[in-house]
C-alpha cells in the first residue's frame, strides 16, 4: 500500500461502559447531512476488523531511522504549555480506519484500503481520494446505521487515560478528522468531547436514505482541511499553543505558523515513514504522553 510502511494493530482495551447513547440530529430536508437514533456501544469482541496482513510489520531497520522518539526540552514545554491538543481520530484515537471498515461492510474493503492508504501517505489530494472511495460503495443511511450497531468504535489503548489526563491539566481537546461525523459522535461520546470540538466530514443522503455524496463545505474534506480547522480553532479561541496529534499527512499538514505549533506522530498503529520522520516528537504509546505531563 503506497505511503504506508508498516503497521502494528494493538487489541482495544478501552471500551465505554455507557449504554445506548443518542448522538446525531434530524434534519428533514432533501439531502440529509446526518441520522438520529441511539448508537448501542457494544462489548469489545476478541475479533479485529484490521487489515493486520496488508502491511509490513515494524522492523529494527526501519526505527534505527527514526531518532525522534526522544523529544527535546523545547518540544516538552510546548507539549505541556499546550492550551488545545488536536486529535486526528482513524489509527489514532482509534485502532481502524473508519472509511475502510464501512467499505469492508459494504464489500468494498481492500479497493477502498488502497485509496486510503494512498490519501494518508500523500500521494494524492485528500478530496479525490475522498470521492473515489465513496464512489465505490456508495453507503445508504440504513447501511450506515446496521454498521455502527455491529461494529461499535474500538479505542486506541490508553487514549481515554490521555485525554481525562489533558483535561485535568486544563487542556481542551479537539478530534479533527478527514473521516465522517456519523461515525466520530460515537467516539466523541466515549471520551466526553462535546460535539462542537469535531471538526469533520458529513455524509448526505436524500429522502430515501440513498448516498448523494458528502458536505463539499467542511474544511476537512478537502486537502488542507486541517490546518484550517485548527486555524480556525485557534483564532476563535486565543489559543497561545495548539498540539496536534495523528499519523497521517494530512495531520502534519497542520503543523504550520498560525495552526499548530507541534506535531506529534502516533505510530502505535501504523507508521507511515514518510509522516513521522518529520514529526516533532513520534509515539507509540499515549502513556509516553500521560507521563510527560506529570
Amino acid at each position: 500500500m503506497e505511503g504506508l510502511i508498516s503497521a502494528r494493530i494493538i487489541p482495544i482495551s478501552g471500551y465505554s461502559s455507557q449504554g445506548n447513547t443518542a448522538l446525531f440530529p434530524t434534519h428533514t430536508s432533501n439531502r440529509r447531512r446526518v441520522f438520529c437514533g441511539p448508537i448501542k456501544m457494544m462489548a469489545p469482541t476478541n475479533s479485529s476488523n484490521s487489515k493486520a496482513g496488508s502491511v509490513k510489520p515494524i522492523t529494527a531497520s526501519s526505527l534505527g531511522r527514526l531518532d525522534n522518539t526522544l523529544p527535546s526540552k523545547e518540544i516538552l514545554d510546548l507539549w505541556q504549555k499546550a492550551d488545545a491538543v488536536c486529535f486526528d481520530v482513524d489509527s489514532t484515537v482509534c485502532v481502524d480506519e473508519g472509511i475502510d471498515e464501512l467499505a469492508e461492510f459494504c464489500g468494498a474493503g481492500k479497493a477502498v484500503a488502497e485509496w486510503t492508504a494512498r490519501a494518508m501517505g500523500g500521494s494524492v489530494p485528500f478530496e479525490e481520494a475522498l470521492a473515489a472511495r465513496l464512489d465505490l460503495f456508495k453507503p445508504s443511511l440504513s447501511t450506515v446505521q446496521d454498521f455502527l450497531e455491529k461494529r461499535p468504535p474500538r479505542l486506541s489503548p490508553g487514549i481515554m487515560e490521555l485525554v481525562q489526563k489533558l483535561k485535568e491539566s486544563g487542556k481542551t481537546v479537539y478530534l479533527i478528522s478527514g473521516g465522517f461525523r456519523q461515525m466520530i459522535n460515537p467516539v466523541a461520546s466515549i471520551l466526553g468531547v462535546p460535539t462542537e470540538n469535531i471538526f469533520a466530514n458529513q455524509l448526505l443522503f436524500n429522502d430515501s436514505g440513498e448516498f448523494t455524496g458528502f458536505d463539499v463545505n467542511e474544511p476537512t474534506s478537502r486537502s488542507g482541511g486541517k490546518p484550517t480547522a485548527v486555524e480556525l480553532i485557534r483564532k476563535a479561541h486565543g489559543y497561545k499553543t495548539v498540539v496536534m496529534i495523528g499519523d497521517g499527512a494530512t495531520d502534519l499538514e497542520a503543523r504550520r505558523p498560525g495552526c499548530a505549533d507541534l506535531f506529534i506522530c502516533y505510530g502505535g498503529v501504523q507508521l507511515r515513514e514518510a509522516v513521522s520522520a518529520k514529526a516533532d516528537w513520534l509515539v507509540y504509546n499515549f502513556k509516553d504522553l500521560i507521563n510527560s505531563l506529570e
